[in-house]
């Protein structure tokens, strides 16, 4: 079996690792930090996620069309799915996403470690889920990247959408 890749991309959020499976499907997207073990480095698999980033962060695109291939438990994945829907410039609860899963709203903090496992930052939009209090809390990227990523969506200062 092929080998899958990785590359590196530099962002307004500073340095990101990518990485691909051998079909070029991505399986993770986050700030830089050591490459896993068995990757090999080849930025031509990740032509359309540097291309549908680079209009993200310029404000031009608003939803990601790439494919995508990250391993999880099946709650994680009925998360990230809800997680999904969460239209650009919206923002919506831990509860909220713990309710259009299903899940009792004692789920919310398995619904936060969903979050904090998910391996597509920005792709999987995990910066637009906030606290109760409208708070900006947990992120895997750091607090100032989800800030910056709000700001850069419009949200910051509006209520919560969900």
């Amino acid at each position: 079996m092929t080998a899958g890749s990785y590359t590196h991309l530099d962002t307004p959020l500073g340095r990101l690792l990518l990485t691909a499976d051998p079909d070029g499907a991505l399986t993770s997207l986050h700030c830089a930090r050591d490459v896993p073990a068995g990757l090999r480095e080849d930025p031509e698999p990740f032509a359309a996620a540097r291309e549908q980033l680079d209009a993200y962060f310029a404000g031009e695109l608003r939803s990601f069309r790439l494919p995508l291939r990250a391993p999880g438990t099946e709650f994680r994945r009925r998360v990230w799915a809800a997680l999904d829907e969460v239209p650009y410039g919206t923002t919506l609860t831990y509860g909220e996403l713990a309710a259009r899963i299903g899940a009792p709203r004692a789920a919310v903090r398995a619904v936060g470690a969903a979050l904090g496992a998910n391996p597509l930052l920005i792709v999987r939009p995990c910066h637009r889920v906030i606290g109760a209090d409208g708070s900006l809390t947990g992120y895997a990227g750091g607090l100032d990247r989800k800030t910056q990523l709000l700001a850069l969506e419009g949200v910051l200062g509006r209520r919560p959408v969900g």
